[in-house]
């Protein structure tokens, strides 16, 4: 069986965990430098201590404090995405179940058969004829012919109908 292609901004989108772990190598890369210009700011403290401090330690001293402090940001920053992710993805799993549930109620209110379910479905994830066809080892005659019966049972007569049945109950 062929693999389909994706459609409607779902082809090769970063995964959530991806971002995360770059996300927190950069904060854990932010966080080594600032480490390394506070040892090297606190060496040339104690190394010029009684010669007196000159500006370039200063200097380093303030960019190992804001580097610090981007650390700090960043960490709490990335906290917060990952918190939203979370709920984010809860409240998907919530509608994905609500939508699955409304989708079966809605098969079985039409009385369609399971192949008819099957093509029903794919047409609502936006497949094509020949899509269905290929994922369902089917001729795409019998494809058209059950997505007519389909649309009969439903009372639609296309496929963006047929989504917006299901769309229309998710709002």
């Amino acid at each position: 069986m062929k693999p389909m292609t994706m459609k409607y901004g779902m082809t090769n989108r970063t995964s959530p965990k991806r971002e995360l772990v770059a996300a927190l190598a950069i904060v854990t890369l932010q966080a080594v430098a600032a480490i390394f210009f506070l040892v090297d700011s606190v060496d040339e403290i104690i190394l010029q201590f009684s010669a007196g401090i000159g500006f370039a330690v200063i200097l380093e001293c303030l960019v190992a404090v804001a580097l610090f402090a981007g650390v700090i940001m960043g960490a709490r920053h990335t906290r917060a995405l990952m918190a939203e992710a979370q709920r984010r993805e809860g409240a998907l799993a919530i509608a994905r179940g609500a939508l699955a549930e409304i989708m079966n109620l809605r098969f079985a209110e039409w009385q369609l058969s399971a192949g008819e379910s099957e093509v029903a479905l794919f047409a609502i994830k936006g497949c094509s004829v020949g899509e269905i066809a290929i994922l369902r080892n089917t001729a795409a005659g019998t494809v058209r012919s059950q997505l007519s019966q389909i649309y009969a049972k439903a009372g639609v007569t296309s496929q963006s109908m047929l989504t917006s049945i299901f769309i229309e109950e998710l709002l």
